[in-house]
Parts: C-alpha cells; sequence; structure tokens
C-alpha cells in the first residue's frame, strides 16, 4: 500500500506539471490565433489538447487507485477511460506526424514540391484534424467493449491489466484486426515523420553551408525563423520518437517477463506518459524561435 501511495504521489506531480504546461502552450497559442489565424497555431492548440487528454485520463485513475478509493472505478469508467486514453495516443502520433509535414513545407523553396503540401489557411487543417479524430475513434473501438474494471474480476486476471481496468481477451480475429490497423497507423504516421524530418534536415544542412559561406565572405546573416522554429520542430519529433520506442521495447519486456515486478511496471506507466509530460516544455523553452517564425509567416 505504501509504495502504491509514493507511485501515486511522485505521478500526480509529474501528470500536474505536463497538464499545467499543456495548459500554458493551449492558451498562448489560443491567444496568437485570435490574433493571427495560422495552420500552424491550430496544430499546436490541437497537441496541446491531446496531451490534456492523455495525461488526465491516466491521473484521475490513478490516483484513485493510489489512495483506494477503488470502488469510484467502475466498467463504465473503466471503458471511457481506456477508450479516450487509447484516441489520444493514436492522435498523439498523427498530431505530430502532420505538424513535421506542415513544418517541412513552410521551410521548404518555393519552386519545391514539398511547398504544395502547405496550407493555405487553418480552415484547411480543420478536416484534417477532425478526420483523425474519426480514423482513431475507430480503430480504438476495441477498448470500450473489451475492458472491464479489474477489481470485478478473479485475481488470476491481474497481470494483464492497468492498475484499474482489464482488456478482456478478444476472439482471434477482432484482436488481429485492431492489432493491425493500430501496427499500420503508427507505421504510416511515423513514416511520413521520418520522410518529413530528413527533407528538414537535409535543407537545414544546405542552409548551415549557406551560413558558413556568408561568413567566410564577412557578409553579415540572421537565421531566418523559419530556420528555428524547424530545428524545434524536430527536437520535438525526436522526443515523440525516444519515448515512443522506448515504450514499445518495455512493452515487449514487460510482456514476455515471466514475474512482473511493480518498479518495472511503474517505469513502463511513466514511459507511456513522458512525451504528453515534456513536450510543452519543449514548445514553452523554444516559444521564442517558434512565436517569432509564425508571427513573422
Amino acid at each position: 500500500m505504501t509504495l502504491h501511495l509514493v507511485k501515486g504521489i511522485i505521478f500526480a506531480i509529474l501528470i500536474g506539471l505536463g497538464v499545467v504546461g499543456n495548459i500554458f502552450v493551449f492558451m498562448n497559442y489560443m491567444s496568437m490565433f485570435r490574433i493571427i489565424v495560422k495552420s500552424i497555431h491550430l496544430i499546436l492548440i490541437h497537441l496541446a489538447f491531446t496531451n490534456m487528454i492523455t495525461l488526465l485520463t491516466k491521473l484521475m485513475p490513478l490516483i484513485i487507485f493510489s489512495f483506494g478509493f477503488r470502488d469510484l472505478i467502475d466498467d463504465i469508467a473503466c471503458k471511457m477511460v481506456l477508450y479516450l486514453g487509447r484516441v489520444a495516443r493514436g492522435l498523439s502520433i498523427c498530431t505530430t506526424s502532420l505538424l513535421t509535414v506542415v513544418q517541412a513545407s513552410t521551410i521548404s523553396p518555393r519552386a519545391s514540391r514539398w511547398r504544395r503540401l502547405q496550407p493555405r489557411s487553418a480552415w484547411h487543417v480543420l478536416p484534417l484534424l477532425v478526420f483523425l479524430w474519426i480514423l482513431n475513434s475507430l480503430i480504438s473501438m476495441n477498448s470500450a467493449f473489451y475492458s472491464k474494471n479489474m477489481y470485478r474480476m478473479n485475481t488470476s486476471q491481474f497481470i494483464s491489466s492497468f492498475n484499474y481496468c482489464y482488456l478482456q481477451p478478444q476472439t482471434g480475429i477482432i484482436r488481429w484486426i485492431f492489432i493491425v490497423l493500430m501496427v499500420f497507423r503508427d507505421s504510416v504516421f511515423q513514416g511520413v515523420m521520418g520522410w518529413a524530418s530528413g527533407y528538414m534536415v537535409f535543407l537545414l544542412h544546405k542552409h548551415h553551408q549557406h551560413v558558413l559561406y556568408l561568413q567566410t565572405s564577412k557578409l553579415l546573416h540572421r537565421t531566418p525563423p523559419e530556420v528555428k522554429a524547424a530545428k524545434s520542430v524536430l527536437v520535438l519529433m525526436l522526443c515523440f520518437l525516444f519515448f515512443y520506442w522506448t515504450d514499445c521495447f518495455m512493452t515487449l519486456y514487460v510482456t514476455f517477463t515471466l514475474e512482473t515486478h511493480f518498479l518495472e511496471v511503474s517505469v513502463l506507466e511513466l514511459v507511456d506518459l513522458g512525451y504528453a509530460i515534456l513536450s510543452p516544455f519543449v514548445l514553452i523553452h523554444r516559444d521564442g524561435h517558434l512565436g517569432e517564425c509564425w508571427c513573422a509567416q
């Protein structure tokens, strides 16, 4: 009980910091969105909102579990929490990928094909965000039907639970359909993310060579705000990939380990929330570069 209490306090502090950071980012870009309606503002607002859903769906049940109020979470609450958490996780992948593509199109030369991918206005991004909500809602549908409160199940089933909810075993066909859909979604959007990021690295390298040439020519040069913003997006993308793949490898390790330890599961849960907690502070730290770029656009 003591370990669960300590875990609940630590997670509550970290998740609370993440929620505050995402609220700050959300309100900051909402205020910018009122003045200058830009597609990048809308994407960042959506990313912060998605992160808040991810953190809040984990925070409340975890606190209730850690402090012993387990009966407050019934089957309906489990379905809602697990479903929203799955949808928010998928939206985080898709939104980060969309952010990378839009930023790559922003810094690309005017004659480049990438330039055609740049949204003309924020309202062209809105249908894409609606599509992403529909897509991830459908892909995560199984968690809404097959989740149960684990404290109403037998203790032999606790190994497959996530502190408060239990995802019931599914038939072979249904299980593999949703697994294939999730893997396909993650692969496609991470592939697009990697492609756009590689293109940005190429453009930044060309810009660096140009800067060296100007410096040797003793000409004054100022780094464009678009380049600074591209570097910020790359840092955000690397942050996402680190937590995503660390979570994947740790999940495989915990799944195939015969004895699941409290510390391993706790670290896995923290890594699962790492991007939602850390990403707003990456944006806040580089907010001057991002704000300068987006206002200049």
